[in-house]
């Protein structure tokens, strides 16, 4: 059986950029999401939003994250707040939000 449109979860796509001087492989980022979030929104806040790094959109050290559509703002502001990969200092920027896969590509 099928869900309706209207009891499915309503997502965005959130493209980020890494700044740095060093390259990352995808499991090393999305380890550094995933501690950034439960840090700063916590479990509860992490469940509700509940964020999916898509691994096969990482290239070029950007990144996609698929997020609740409510809690946008505070997985942003989790993300950016990420100072260090593997001890080496980076800076996150948000390039793009958007409701479908191909507009945020």
């Amino acid at each position: 059986m099928k869900l309706q449109p209207s009891l499915k979860q309503k997502k965005r796509y959130v493209l980020f950029e890494i700044k740095s001087k060093e390259r990352f492989t995808a499991s090393e980022v999305k380890k550094e999401v995933d501690s950034a979030l439960l840090l700063f929104i916590g479990q509860l806040g992490l469940s509700k939003a509940s964020p999916l790094f898509l691994k096969e959109r990482f290239k070029d050290n950007q990144f996609m994250v698929k997020i609740n559509h409510k809690h946008v703002d505070e997985c942003v502001s989790a993300i950016m707040l990420i100072k260090t990969i593997k001890s080496k200092p980076v800076l996150i920027r948000s390039i793009i939000t958007s409701g479908t896969l191909k507009k945020a590509s």
